[in-house]
């Protein structure tokens, strides 16, 4: 049994819904972004609310609407493919195919009617968030950024970030404002 989790984004909330099994008496195979391989099938009701509760109480949200659940797939394909730069280099829908294994047109169809914006819209916001971790770090130009992003230029990288910050990177390092949780992006 594969239960599908909400908002689960790194290896500390892996860590984090392992403790919640693990404290429930759940026994499972695996635990990964996304979702855990259960081995009692099935869950009995009771099991099941107190699971969805202490998902909850950490931020995390059982997800069993097959949309939704393919909604989650996607937005992992998208972080995966924005964040793991020399595994997936494709261009984006290649990536998503890839790791969903069904069409992108029907992939992107329901994504929009679930979210209210494209994938893509998505894939930028992703792209920006990253981008406003490693202006955080100060370690890197903004043309390393840059490149270690996929952006084109320094002037891609600024237009996008702009269009959803607000204000140029160079602004927001000197403003250092607040990232996003991944799972609110």
């Amino acid at each position: 049994m594969t239960i599908n989790i909400r908002n689960m984004v790194c290896r500390h909330c892996v860590a984090a819904v392992t403790e919640i099994l693990d404290r429930l008496h759940i026994r499972y195979r695996s635990v990964s972004i996304g979702h855990a391989d259960i081995q009692d099938e099935p869950l009995g009701d009771e099991k099941l609310k107190q699971l969805d509760a202490a998902l909850e109480q950490s931020g995390f949200e059982r997800v069993v609407n097959p949309d939704d659940i393919l909604v989650e797939k996607i937005k992992l394909a998208v972080m995966h493919h924005v964040r793991d730069e020399a595994e997936c280099r494709y261009n984006l829908s290649s990536c998503i195919e890839q790791h969903i294994g069904a069409p992108y047109d029907t992939l992107s169809r329901v994504f929009s009617q679930n979210q209210g914006r494209t994938i893509e819209r998505y894939h930028i916001a992703q792209k920006v968030e990253l981008v406003k971790e490693l202006i955080g770090y100060n370690e890197l130009s903004l043309a390393d950024i840059a490149f270690k992003v996929g952006y084109s230029s320094v002037a891609h990288l600024s237009r996008q970030f702009k269009q959803e910050t607000g204000m140029t990177p160079t602004q927001y390092q000197h403003s250092q404002n607040m990232r996003a949780p991944l799972n609110e992006i």
